[in-house]
């Protein structure tokens, strides 16, 4: 097969789509600025902003004020600025749908209990940089918080040349509504959101993604503040069967799509057919030629490949046992094969359904469990930004009904004074 893309057995297939964990140095260097961002606050935060970054700010600099986010929102281009307006209203669409039901209800005659959920309070929200600006993470990350009431919403993400965001990133953060916008990157960001400066309070509660640093920090400070996910980098699992003309073609466009996001993004090819492999790993080989991104596609195209599997079952399992970030499911009848698939992130069926509209316009989101995360891990969404609050109300007449069961139960455990506490209200 042409060196587009290597070709592998199943039983290689797990091994091979892990990513290593944290190397020790990342680690050491990353336990290092955290630390000192806790420790010396501001001072730190711009130092290390100016080491990393190539800029020095200062602390009325550092935060990107809400008449700059407007001026950046205004100055698009009108084709631009209507598809990030219609593509935010489909993921705020989309967001809503998801709110969690409170509810109420009699557990027994005189003995209520119920369920509500609260926004958290506060959240920060970092949004990658440095290879290329990412407005969409913004409206991805920002606004399920919106529609699940977070009163503060703070976006850090790194500084261009100026020492501002992107204008796009800018502007993205005015129509999602950001309160705060901070131009800092890295791990110095994430310990700035988890532990709070002298001129920057600090959050409940971090998410979005991030490259390795910004993922060993979210990692260590996880003990003092919430995060969402520990998140390695981007992937898809591509399964297709042979039969349509084109797709082939198609299959090796959204190959060198997944590949473009970073040198360690990674793409997986499954498939029955040994002869679409073959071409798919081709047209592979020859569209990294005159891509955009060349150096970090043919990196990136190493960690890719392909695995032939025996028929649809075997590929179902595979699917199932990778877990995927992203998975495609090109063939005649993809929701027939998703009823098997119970691990994946995102689902993109049939052939006119890349993973890349889920990344922009779809309305699903973008920020998504990797590494096998998938089995045990949801999509960023709304649910990500509530806290669900139970409250029991009994009456008399409920205790009388429902308290021996507790008391039973306490006495085995040997709590005394749990059983006490409703024994002294006496409702015999």
């Amino acid at each position: 097969m042409p060196a587009g893309l290597r070709v592998i057995g199943i039983q290689d297939l797990v091994m091979e789509a892990r990513q290593q964990q944290v190397p020790p140095k990342v680690a050491e260097s990353v336990s290092a600025i955290v630390k000192g961002v806790k420790e010396g606050g501001d001072k730190a935060l711009l130092d290390y902003t100016e080491k990393f970054d190539k800029i020095r700010l200062t602390p009325q600099t550092i935060r990107v004020g809400g008449e700059k986010l407007k001026s950046a929102y205004k100055s698009l281009p009108e084709g631009l600025m209507k598809a990030m307006v219609a593509s935010a209203g489909r993921i705020r669409r989309f967001q809503e749908m998801q709110i969690p039901r409170s509810f109420s209800l009699e557990t027994a005659p005189g003995v209520m209990v119920g369920v509500d959920f609260l926004p958290i309070q506060s959240v920060g929200i970092y949004i990658p940089g440095g290879t290329a600006a990412y407005p969409s993470s913004v409206l991805m990350t920002v606004i399920p918080a919106k529609v699940a009431g977070v009163e503060r919403t703070v976006v850090f993400t790194p500084p261009g040349p100026t020492g501002e965001p992107p204008t796009t990133v800018m502007a993205a953060a005015h129509l999602a509504g950001v309160d705060e916008l901070y131009s800092a990157g890295g791990a110095q960001a994430v310990a700035a959101m988890a532990y709070g400066t002298e001129t920057i309070k600090k959050v409940e509660k971090i998410v979005g993604p991030g490259n390795i640093y910004v993922t060993a920090a979210k990692m260590l400070v996880s003990s003092d503040v919430a995060v969402d996910m520990i998140a390695g980098p981007s992937e898809v699992l591509i399964y297709a069967e042979a039969g349509r003309m084109g797709r082939d073609s198609w299959i090796a466009a959204d190959i060198l799509a997944q590949a473009e996001h970073d040198a360690r993004a990674r793409a997986i090819l499954v498939t029955p057919s040994r002869e679409l492999a073959s071409s798919v790993s081709s047209l592979v080989e020859a569209g990294i030629a005159s891509a955009p991104r060349k150096e970090i596609l043919e990196k990136s195209i190493s960690n890719a490949f392909a695995v032939v599997v025996k028929d649809r079952d075997e590929g179902i399992a595979a699917i199932n046992e990778v877990a995927p970030e992203h998975l495609q499911i090109m063939s005649d009848n993809p929701e027939e094969i998703m009823k098997g698939v119970k691990n994946a992130g995102a689902i993109f069926l049939g052939d006119y359904s890349p993973a890349a509209l889920g990344d922009y316009s779809a309305g699903t989101n973008h920020v998504l469990p990797t590494m096998g995360w998938a089995k045990r891990a949801s999509p960023l969404s709304v649910r990500d930004f509530l806290r669900a609050r139970e409250y029991v109300r009994c009456s008399a007449e409920g205790l009388r009904r429902i308290g021996p069961d507790a008391v039973a139960m306490a006495n085995i455990e040997g709590l005394l004074n749990h059983a006490r506490s409703i024994q002294a209200r006496d409702v015999k």
